[in-house]
């Protein structure tokens, strides 16, 4: 399934047999020129409805249309219909969140028996599988629950976190009352202090709000705060009061005993911008059981 596909992706589309998603009446009416160019019928789509997020997808007044389009000459064959809620975590949003699902079940009932045929349907994302479970419908989407975060507050125990962000330490340094770290010399010792810089910065995806203390990390179990502010490469923690801390010693940035969801608290943001923000020069390590 492609999400939100261009117009210039179609070849490729077809050539390897992955189904787009349709979200607006443009893409249909171009996409079926390039399925009738590849001599294809009844070629798999998925169905995007805009129920009230106003991001992407077909609007009521569309449905009509839409249909005629999609039973036009036999090109189409519709895979699933789906929505996206845009606030199923919050219970004072529900009014909300149960409008769009009222508004789903109408439009994609009404486009299903205009296509005459039954077609998967889906709109749950992760707060709502748990919150919600009436609106399962056919199929759900897990999505950042299947990496063990909790968007809803509600159900963290059941869920364990898939992945860990680490890094090492590089040095150590002793520095005298007053001295200063880093960029700008922002920070300033209050007493003597043992300093480490690890290899992590903000081209690694650690946010630049982490830095003077904001953020910590973890170190031989034991939380060390951010000195200085975040470098591209490297940042500073003040290990002072951590015993035995070695150069070479492996540093936590999030994982076991420093959820992500801390370091978004931290930095006044969401697990989801912390995870996705993790840069494809830091090296990848999948485990398989």
């Amino acid at each position: 399934m492609v999400m939100n596909p261009e117009t210039s992706s179609f070849d490729a589309i077809l050539q390897w047999n992955l189904e787009p998603e349709l979200y607006s009446m443009h893409l249909p009416e171009m996409f079926e020129e390039s399925v009738r160019y590849a001599n294809k019928s009844n070629y798999p789509v998925h169905i995007k409805l805009d129920t009230g997020m106003h991001r992407l997808g077909f609007e009521q007044a569309d449905i009509a249309e839409l249909a005629l389009r999609l039973n036009a000459e036999g090109l189409f064959r519709v895979q699933s219909i789906f929505s996206h809620f845009a606030a199923s975590e919050d219970p004072k949003k529900d009014d909300f969140t149960n409008m769009q699902f009222d508004r789903f079940q109408k439009m994609s009932t009404a486009l299903q028996q205009q296509l005459g045929y039954p077609v998967i349907r889906h709109i749950a994302n992760s707060a709502a599988i748990h919150r919600l479970p009436h609106m399962q419908l056919d199929m759900v989407r897990l999505g950042i629950g299947m990496y063990g975060v909790d968007s809803a507050h509600s159900f963290q125990d059941k869920l364990r976190p898939v992945s860990t962000l680490k890094t090492t330490v590089a040095q150590l340094k002793r520095i005298p009352t007053g001295d200063t770290v880093g960029y700008g010399a922002t920070w300033q010792a209050k007493a003597p202090s043992l300093i480490a810089t690890v290899r992590i910065g903000y081209a690694d995806g650690y946010m630049r709000a982490l830095g003077n203390g904001k953020g910590k990390m973890l170190i031989r179990g034991k939380l060390a705060p951010v000195a200085g502010v975040i470098a591209m490469d490297m940042l500073m923690l003040d290990v002072t009061n951590i015993p035995d801390v070695a150069e070479g010693d492996e540093v936590i940035v999030f994982g076991e005993g420093l959820p992500v969801e801390d370091l978004a608290k931290w930095a006044g943001t969401i697990p989801y911008e912390i995870l996705t923000g993790i840069s494809q020069r830091v090296k990848r390590v999948y485990f398989q059981e």
